[in-house]
Parts: C-alpha cells; structure tokens; sequence
C-alpha cells in the first residue's frame, strides 16, 4: 500500500481518552454505546477502558498495565530518550582533534 493512499491513525488527546473512558467507566454506557456517540472506534475506546481500569477489575494476561497519564509520559520520555541519543552519537562520532569545530562557529560569532 502506497503512502498516498494509507490513511492515518486519528490522534486524541489524553483529556478526550479520559473522558471517554469514563463514560464508560463510570457512567455506564456500552462501549458500543459510547464508541457511537463519540464517532470513535470500539477497539480504541476498549484499549482506553482497559488502560484505566486497575489491574484486578480487568486485567488479563499482564500484570504491570500504564493508566493513560502514565502511558502518555511514557511516550514523552521515549521520544526524549531518543533525542537525547542521537545528540550523544553526534557528539562521539566528531574528529578526533577538534573538540568541537561548531563551537568556534558559535563564539565566532558571539565576537563580532
């Protein structure tokens, strides 16, 4: 499949996953009921259920599940991991010698 015709993935933010978990949760809505109303698939709004709930309501198989706020720092350390990983590759892979020829640039500058 092309990358022109692959459709994307909606993005959510974690105060709309909250929220419809909740309906579900707390409410008492189906989640055939509340994926409906909000225009969102049932397998997504499931995931977020069960993210919510604790482990001993409905948890079956992992016994270390993230509720969304932890899920969501979770991708922001990762993405932050990453970035901080390349810098580090960046700064390893530089000539022997020059400890750093960008630096010059920049007080170079400063100079002027």
């Amino acid at each position: 499949m092309s990358s022109e015709t692959k459709s994307k993935r909606p993005k959510y933010t974690l105060e709309f996953k909250k929220d419809a978990t909740k309906l579900v949760i707390e409410n008492g809505y189906t989640l055939e009921q509340a994926a409906t109303n909000l225009g969102i698939s049932k397998s997504a709004l499931g995931r977020w259920v069960n993210a919510e709930r604790s482990p001993n309501e409905g948890s079956t198989g992992k016994s270390t599940r993230l509720n969304l706020d932890n899920h969501a720092e979770l991708k922001r350390l990762r993405k932050e991991n990453e970035q901080l990983r390349m810098e580090r590759e960046i700064l390893k892979n530089r000539l022997p010698g020059n400890p750093a020829p960008y630096a010059k640039k920049q007080y170079a500058l400063k100079l002027v």
